[in-house]
């Protein structure tokens, strides 16, 4: 009945009077349900207060610990066209294996046999040098006579200057002596003419004495030629040293103007061996470019570059390798609120995509098929996706990580932080607030000791 009436029959009537009354009305209905509830009411609110261990999750791929151990690939440093290859994808290769052949593109290197002309001009260019500094060593030993030569003739010079000067004072010395004999001559002139105007000496006397005269005065004159003529002689000693100063100069001058063009050239010519030395060299490394190596021991993952004929730049990526000795690592991603909390050092918890596993975030130690890890480096600036990367590294002291793992998997990872009550956790989900920020063990150790102190 729905009691809806408002005659109403249960308070006019005893009902639990009646059989049928007795039977329903003092039944105990829902006391095994309502026991259940009780008990998981008191469960629940006991489950409030255990512990939770509070975590940073975060989306990763497997990678490697060091970069060099990392996937890459090999690219070319000239451009070429490709012309054998020698391995396959998938193949296992060492160090210094040849991966593929290339051959030049640029007319400036076609030339099959342009290391021996090369080396064919070096040799030219040394011989170039040597002939230069023998020609420099000649003209060292040319200016060498040359200044040997000049004192000599300047000696001579100054010993003609020398005599022409005595002669000079000779021809000054008789030139004074014919003066004196002038004088006589004109004295005994004199006296033979006045005798002979007395009647004492006869006219013969005379003459003889004015031929005598004469020929004193043509001696006078002959004297003083050979007097101007000696010192004629001193100004041309003179002259000529002056020269043989300038000549040999000139000379000397002209050979080591000689002697630096030769060095000069010599220089230039040194320089061109050293270019061509250069190039030489550039030539060999350049060959040895014809043949891309591997870099070090792995496995040909992909040729990026295939087929035969097919051109390419300098730096195009040719062909990936992955190396065959690597130390797996994790690098996941976390929100910059989260940054704060994580440390170098800190035990992560990792889940590996196609390994099945039980995950409780907050109870790490009931979880079933994730593996240790530590935090080994954080990333100071932020990636093209909004987060910071994190590398990871195994935890020696947790179970090693599955060795069917391969680099570029997915992974789910797990950071532990502090732990809190399960109703704390509850309370911070639901107002949406940031996880505790706190220290490692070591730096709050720090922290207190240097209160301490």
């Amino acid at each position: 009945m729905l009691n809806i009436s408002n005659n109403q029959l249960n308070k006019k009537v005893d009902l639990t009077l009646f059989k049928s009354g007795k039977e329903i009305f003092t039944k105990n209905y829902y006391k095994a349900f309502n026991k259940f509830l009780l008990v998981f009411a008191i469960l629940g609110f006991i489950i409030l207060f255990l512990p939770w261990t509070q975590n940073i999750t975060g989306q990763g791929i497997v990678t490697t610990l060091t970069p060099e151990q990392r996937p890459q690939t090999i690219q070319s440093q000239i451009p070429g066209r490709i012309e054998e290859w020698f391995v396959r994808e998938g193949d296992y290769v060492k160090k210094g294996d040849t991966i593929l052949r290339i051959s030049e593109i640029k007319t400036d290197y076609f030339d099959d046999q342009l290391i021996e002309r090369t080396n064919q001009q070096i040799n030219s260019k040394v011989l170039s040098v040597g002939a230069y500094k023998e020609k420099v060593n000649a003209l060292k030993r040319q200016i060498t006579s040359l200044k040997r030569e000049q004192i000599l003739k300047l000696d001579m010079a100054k010993n003609k200057l020398l005599q022409s000067k005595l002669k000079v004072q000779s021809d000054s010395i008789e030139f004074e002596a014919a003066k004196t004999n002038i004088k006589i001559a004109k004295r005994q002139y004199i006296r033979a003419k006045t005798l002979e105007s007395e009647g004492i000496a006869a006219v013969k006397d005379v003459e003889e004495k004015n031929l005598k005269l004469q020929k004193t005065q043509a001696a006078l004159i002959n004297k003083e030629n050979k007097l101007l003529e000696s010192k004629n002689n001193v100004i041309n000693a003179k002259i000529e040293i002056t020269r043989i100063t300038a000549e040999y100069s000139n000379k000397i001058s002209k050979a080591q103007s000689d002697m630096s063009t030769a060095m000069s050239s010599g220089f230039d010519a040194e320089v061109q061996v050293s270019k061509l030395e250069n190039s030489n060299s550039n030539y060999t490394v350049r060959r040895n470019l014809l043949y891309i190596t591997a870099p070090h021991d792995g496995f040909i993952n992909k040729a990026i570059k295939g087929g035969i004929g097919g051109t390419f730049k300098e730096g195009d990526d040719l062909v990936g390798i992955m190396p065959e000795k690597y130390d797996l690592a994790v690098e996941t991603f976390v929100r910059p609120i989260d940054l704060p909390l994580l440390h170098i050092g800190e035990k992560v918890r990792v889940q590996f995509d196609g390994w099945p596993a039980i995950v409780f975030s907050g109870w790490p130690n009931v979880s079933y098929g994730t593996y240790g890890a530590k935090v080994v480096a954080i990333q100071n600036f932020i990636s093209d996706n909004g987060k910071y990367r994190v590398l990871l590294a195994p935890d020696e002291t947790d179970h090693t990580w599955p060795q069917a793992i391969r680099v570029g998997s997915g992974a789910r990872t797990i950071a532990l932080l502090e732990d809190v009550p399960i109703w704390f956790e509850l309370w911070r989900q639901l107002n949406s607030f940031p996880p505790n920020y706190y220290q490692p063990n070591g730096s709050n150790k720090g922290k207190s000791d240097a209160k301490k102190k």
